[in-house]
């Protein structure tokens, strides 16, 4: 068993992080002022300092590093296996409002360009996936609904009705991140065109165009008062008997359901590898606060609780990240299914994790941790939906205990 880094990963890595140090960081603040001058915020992705912090990442090879060589017979990415890329996602998480964007490594863009790399067809290949890898534009995945328990994919009730050499699109979509950023210019809708096929049948992906009659951004939703402009905004969407070409149907008829699947195995075990570069980024902020502060005579440093929060927040941390590195490992060598019980477990772990030792980041910054002077609150509000996005931890956990009492089973010969 071999825990260092490849040959590969390691250049990578130590290329990643001279620019994020000597370039996105440096870059934050002119990023957040020039946002703020835009007469649409939501348009964040349009400024002067990412484009240039993007034409650095092309020039030294770090970009587009989530999307393997070869996805569907073709070479669109950087080549990296998902063990490779674990560590250079990790270290954007550190910097999540920018890194990403930077090395067109977020999401929702990431899966959507998976789902078109994997199933789209040549022509939607060219019109949607190769601006996207580009970074010309933007994309969002419409899924979650708000009528319906969207926990159960099978639920999701927009109707996508066949009509001559159409698709009409019927339904409501809310919490859909990305669309509110005008850049955005294509929806993958998921919805139903055969509501009385098996239940796992009835769903198919369509791409919407964003100026498609009939199609309104509704309003943009709030994560715990946060807009999560850096993300595109999430928004509440309505599509009113829109009309699309057929050909915009992605794979076939009734493959919604395991498009989606195929779509957020990759997708969680991305969000797990950030959120452990946010939790590596509370643990050095709570380590720096502990020693600056004293209290009670003392430097926080020096108090019992605190030397506590610090030393199970490495443990923990250390922990989760080699759970994350078998499940990435696991991908590479059995593929998404062979590591579904992985990726269930990091995707329960992961938030829960990170949410605690944020938490106690928080708490050592006392009432500065709930501010806008650190980063800490606004990582816990984004941290904390990620037990909600790709599916919420009791889905996840019903599913896990399952195939525990399965295999528990078979190897008891029950």
């Amino acid at each position: 068993m071999d825990f260092a880094h490849d040959a590969r990963t390691e250049e990578l890595r130590t290329e990643l992080l001279d620019f994020i140090g000597s370039h996105v960081a440096p870059a934050e603040p002119a990023f957040v002022e020039q946002v703020a001058a835009l007469d649409d915020p939501w348009a964040w992705s349009t400024v002067p300092v990412l484009e240039e912090l993007r034409a650095e990442a092309r020039r030294r090879g770090l970009w587009n590093l989530f999307l393997p060589g070869q996805t569907g017979g073709e070479t669109l990415g950087a080549g990296l296996t998902n063990l490779q890329y674990a560590p250079l996602a990790e270290l954007t998480g550190r910097l999540g409002r920018l890194a990403p964007a930077a090395l067109n490594c977020a999401a929702p863009d990431t899966g959507n360009m998976e789902v078109l790399a994997m199933f789209g067809s040549a022509e939607q290949k060219e019109r949607w996936l190769t601006p996207l890898l580009e970074a010309r534009t933007r994309s969002a995945f419409a899924m979650t609904e708000p009528d319906v328990a969207s926990s159960d994919a099978t639920n999701i009730s927009t109707a996508i009705r066949r009509d001559g050499d159409e698709y009409v699109v019927s339904g409501r979509k809310w919490w859909i991140t990305g669309a509110m950023n005008p850049q955005c210019e294509i929806f993958i809708v998921m919805g139903k065109t055969d509501p009385g096929a098996d239940r796992h049948r009835q769903q198919s992906m369509v791409l919407v165009p964003r100026d498609a009659e009939g199609v309104e951004v509704v309003r943009p939703m709030q994560v715990f008062g946060y807009d999560d402009r850096e993300h595109g905004g999430h928004a509440e969407l309505a599509f009113h008997d829109v009309r699309i070409p057929a050909s915009n149907l992605i794979g076939e008829e009734g493959a919604g359901f395991a498009i989606a699947q195929a779509r957020l195995g990759p997708g969680r075990i991305h969000h797990c590898m950030r959120a452990i570069g946010v939790a590596e980024m509370a643990i050095e902020l709570m380590c720096a606060r502990a020693s600056e502060r004293v209290a009670f005579g003392r430097p926080l440093s020096e108090q019992g609780v605190i030397r506590d929060w610090i030393a199970e927040s490495r443990v923990r941390l250390e922990q989760l990240r080699l759970l994350v590195l078998k499940a990435a490992w696991l991908m590479d060598t059995q593929g998404n299914k062979g590591a579904h019980t992985e990726i269930q477990a990091i995707k329960i772990a992961t938030p829960a994790t990170v949410e605690w030792i944020l938490d106690k980041a928080i708490q050592v910054h006392g009432a500065g941790g709930i501010s806008q002077d650190f980063p800490l609150a606004e990582a816990w509000a984004m941290n904390r939906t990620l037990r909600f996005a790709d599916g919420p931890d009791e889905v996840h956990k019903n599913a896990l205990a399952k195939a525990e009492m399965r295999r528990q089973a078979a190897a008891a010969g029950r």
